[in-house]
């Protein structure tokens, strides 16, 4: 029986060249990547008080041998773009003799391929880390540990090791509040992986790990990371009033940011607490303005609406929006870029993350495309899981030259300095923040970094980020600090937009000189197409 245990957590690479990584703007703070691995340090805190811990972030920082040497037991795993590096990760800790334990989002989906590891840990980690430290502690070499899908009861979720953390790293930190989403759209992972009965942690929970945070020091931007924080309206109206006098109390050191589907606009009220608690930034998944696409992936909780009303809405409370995209939905009849480009320049949404169809493993969208004899094989598919660059992973119902056509001119057209300076002029002006940007250390630094660097990126930048700068101070100061936050991404959104564009361009010549070959179709057994069908 082993009683203590050297535990070296590993948070693998994500690909490079990823619309989330933000490079450009982690420098204009001295960060080194947006966000901290909250999956990792939640996993750490649930291990046994004596097991000594040690983390390293690919990254943010280097893995040496002496942290290899150092180790026990490895613990590596994450989402789909960092599958790459965790895979060898393992190769490396088979090498080195070390036992290996991986979980995550993309071991849980597509556990077949991270077989080399000596244990898996599949599912959400509550419930099941404890079978494998007892397994552990009486003497197993290797193991696979299965928690059901979406049941894990997240109010004996532990307060996670922020100590772990180098906060001077990330752009923002990470707590959660609620898992799952009431939704069922046909290309989502996280209905599968989470379930559809949103489950909320308790107020205690949330007000121990903010204090957490607020007592090792840190200030400024708290991501609530859940799949949809008012899944469950009920439980968020609850805790919000909560949260706002916890911020009261301490002179508001955070400003929150969140991921929430789109009928948050319909709710005057909850929206009003979001804005007094202090959310300034919300994502939400648009993915298209075609009703047709919409109804038939099954996101019909945005066809009730006006999309531009509801980001209109949303602004007003004094959030922003960040919205997703998607091109290549098979319900689309004709080219769909003038209609994506009017929807975002209509609704002012500065940062639109536009990426490719992508089937995730264990989707509906993936057992529909493989009932239909439509997608890829394993070894024609990319590991990257970027969406920009590594899309349409199926055949698709249109020409595939015409989906990335598409594509390639809603980037083009929407990462033009006019066009994205534009949009950003005129959400400083329909922002209504009532509460002013808290100054912590380093925003000034980083502010005089930003005009230098974009009087650098680029014709026509610079004169565009003035006049907006200018409009903003005329008519609307307070949203200054997030028009300035909105104009640091355009260092990495404008570079990234060329990139992606330039290997979009490399493929479609490729199309049109013969030269792309379809990878080989995946080949289901007749008993599980039965089943699929």
């Amino acid at each position: 029986m082993t009683d203590s245990c050297k535990v070296l957590m590993i948070f693998p690479l994500f690909n490079s060249g990823s619309f989330w990584n933000y490079k450009e703007a982690c420098d204009l703070t001295g960060a080194r990547y947006p966000a901290a691995p909250l999956g990792l340090i939640t996993v750490a805190a649930l291990l046994p008080k004596n097991w000594d811990v040690r983390l390293v972030n690919r990254n943010t920082e280097e893995l040496t041998e002496e942290d290899f040497a150092w180790a026990d037991m490895v613990m590596t795993g994450g989402m789909l773009p960092q599958r790459n590096d965790a895979l060898h990760l393992i190769d490396k800790c088979r090498t080195s003799g070390k036992p290996v334990v991986v979980g995550g989002p993309d071991v849980t989906s597509s556990p077949d391929i991270y077989k080399a590891a000596h244990f898996q840990v599949l599912g959400e980690a509550e419930e099941i880390m404890v079978n494998f430290i007892s397994a552990w502690r009486n003497g197993a070499t290797e193991g696979v540990f299965v928690a059901p899908m979406g049941k894990t009861d997240v109010t004996k979720s532990p307060l996670p090791r922020f100590d772990l953390l180098k906060m001077d790293q990330y752009l923002h930190v990470g707590i959660q509040f609620s898992r799952g989403c009431p939704f069922s759209c046909e290309f989502c992972d996280i209905i599968e992986l989470y379930g559809r009965v949103p489950r909320t942690k308790t107020t205690a929970q949330v007000m121990a790990e903010l204090d957490a945070l607020y007592a090792l020091g840190y200030r400024g931007h708290v991501d609530f990371v859940d799949d949809n924080l008012i899944g469950n309206k009920k439980a968020l109206r609850k805790f919000l009033p909560d949260l706002k006098r916890w911020q009261d109390e301490k002179r508001f050191p955070f400003e929150f940011s969140t991921e929430a589907s789109i009928n948050l606009a319909d709710d005057a009220e909850l929206l009003r607490d979001l804005a007094e608690s202090n959310f300034f930034a919300v994502f939400v998944g648009i993915e298209s303005p075609d009703t047709d696409t919409l109804i038939m992936t099954q996101k019909k909780q945005n066809t009730r609406r006006s999309l531009q009303q509801s980001i209109e809405t949303i602004h007003g409370a004094g959030i922003f929006v960040n919205a997703g995209f998607i091109v290549g939905f098979d319900s689309e009849k004709g080219s769909v870029a003038p209609g994506m480009i009017a929807c975002i320049e209509d609704t002012a949404i500065p940062v639109c993350m536009v990426g490719l169809l992508y089937a995730l493993p264990t989707t509906q969208l993936t057992r529909r495309l493989l009932a239909e004899g439509r997608l890829f094989s394993d070894d024609g598919q990319t590991q990257s899981g970027d969406q920009c660059t590594a899309g349409l992973n199926f055949e698709t119902n249109r020409p595939r030259r015409d989906v990335l056509d598409d594509y390639r001119a809603v980037l083009r057209t929407i990462y033009e300095p006019t066009a994205y300076f534009g949009r950003v002029r005129r959400l400083g002006r329909m922002l209504k923040r009532k509460r002013a940007h808290r100054m912590i250390k380093g925003d000034l630094r980083s502010f005089v970094r930003l005009l230098f660097r974009i009087h650098r990126a680029g014709p026509g930048t610079a004169g565009q980020f003035w006049r907006m700068l200018v409009d903003c101070a005329l008519h609307n100061p307070k949203a200054l600090p997030y028009v300035v936050m909105t104009s640091a991404l355009y260092l990495h959104l404008g570079p990234f937009a060329r990139q992606v564009v330039a290997e979009i361009d490399q493929e479609i010549v490729k199309i049109d000189q013969g030269h792309w070959q379809m990878p080989s179709l995946q080949q289901t057994p007749i008993e599980e197409h039965a089943q699929l069908a």
